[in-house]
């Protein structure tokens, strides 16, 4: 699985981004291959010089499905319409993503303890 990482710095119009994010939502969320998303407002840092205050996670299962995403005609409109919102106060990245749940966890956490 692969994602698009989309960290969107402290901006001087807040109220006109959150007028503004209804609209982009929409647009990813019509973009060919979108598995799930994710928003966080970030609350505070405990350590690092990051500027980050809200980030936005767009799933694909393959780099390839992402890239078209991006490339088609929602992704071109949701990109234009971030940089406008934003002023170009954002950071956009994509990742090779991958996830444990926590039955999975316990499970290797039990094994390794029995082992020992």
């Amino acid at each position: 699985m692969h994602k698009l990482v989309i960290l969107i710095e402290p901006l001087d119009d807040w109220a006109g981004f959150e007028a503004q994010w209804p609209q982009f939502l929409h647009l990813v969320e019509s973009l060919p291959g979108l598995r799930r998303e994710a928003t966080s407002q970030v609350e505070s840092f405990l350590y690092g010089k990051s500027t980050c205050a809200q980030v936005h996670e767009l799933f694909f299962d393959s780099r390839a499905e992402l890239e078209q995403a991006m490339a088609s005609a929602q992704g071109q409109q949701a990109g234009s319409l971030l940089q406008q919102m934003t002023q170009g106060r954002l950071s956009l990245f994509i990742a090779e993503h991958k996830e444990d749940d926590i039955e999975n966890i316990r499970k290797y956490q039990q094994g390794h303890a029995a082992a020992q």
